[in-house]
């Protein structure tokens, strides 16, 4: 598949709730989020399909995310339905990891391939201050989990105020080294004000080069993260929705001012 800027779109990152068992400050309200009805969000059969239709039409890299993918119920049966799909290369998700503790072998054998996870600290003090509910001992338990369950290469996703040389950012990379783990260092972003950049160490923020589409929980296909923008799946069918983000993918991100990043997956 190829936009309208000839770039060539193979990848589709699918949002499979807007839940989340923690409340970072860039992400989320303190109070939390009104849930969606459970007739909104997409079931493990409409996700499937719709991977698919987009997998024929040439997507071959799929990444789970959220909110937190691993909070939705019977989350390992729909990765070993998506891993079963004839056509797909990688399959990644995004996670906090508090919960890959339980989750990293089954999901391995699920066939899932790797992880990102997300860690701004090494500071237990200022990891909870940044996430309001979480402990870092569980995202330690989680990487060591990971690691055993082989779903390599594990990245780790560092959000970052300004630059990657933050003492912060700087822990994370140490840390990251000593464990044989790759690192993306990703500039705070925001939705409505549009402020965006390049994530170093990864290809994400770089309009020029972007090969992806998005899934919300919600059955809405978006072109870009930084545009409101979005295609009603469940009203136009997969095939139609797909191309029309196709032809309506734009050049570069602006703002978008109808999803949040719990909803949409980052």
């Amino acid at each position: 598949m190829y936009d309208q800027f000839n770039r060539k779109i193979n990848y589709l990152r699918i949002s499979v709730t807007d839940r989340c068992n923690l409340r970072c400050v860039y992400c989320m309200p303190a109070e939390g989020i009104e849930m969606l009805g459970h007739d909104e969000i997409l079931s493990f059969d409409e996700i499937v399909e719709i991977t698919k239709v987009a997998v024929s039409m040439g997507v071959d890299k799929v990444r789970i995310t959220g909110g937190e993918p691993l909070v939705r119920k019977g989350i390992i049966d729909l990765i070993k339905m998506i891993s079963a799909i004839a056509g797909i290369n990688d399959l990644a998700m995004t996670t906090n990891g508090v919960l890959l503790n339980r989750f990293a072998k089954p999901l391995a054998e699920a066939g899932l391939n790797r992880v990102n996870i997300s860690l701004d600290t090494m500071d237990p003090e200022k990891y909870h201050s940044i996430t309001r509910l979480g402990k870092i001992e569980a995202v330690f338990r989680g990487i060591e989990a990971a690691q055993l369950a082989e779903l390599n290469p594990i990245k780790i996703n560092c959000v970052v105020k300004t630059n990657s040389d933050e003492p912060d950012a700087q822990a994370v990379k140490s840390f990251a080294d000593e464990n044989n783990l790759k690192i993306r260092f990703i500039p705070e972003m925001n939705l409505e004000e549009g402020s965006f950049g390049k994530v170093i160490g990864g290809e994400g923020g770089n309009c020029k080069n972007c090969n992806r589409l998005r899934l919300t929980a919600t059955g809405k296909i978006k072109p870009c993260l930084f545009s409101d923008i979005e295609f009603d799946i469940r009203e136009l069918g997969t095939e139609a929705a797909i191309n029309l983000a196709l032809g309506n993918k734009p050049k570069s991100g602006t703002v978008n001012h109808v999803n949040h990043f719990h909803n949409i997956g980052g």
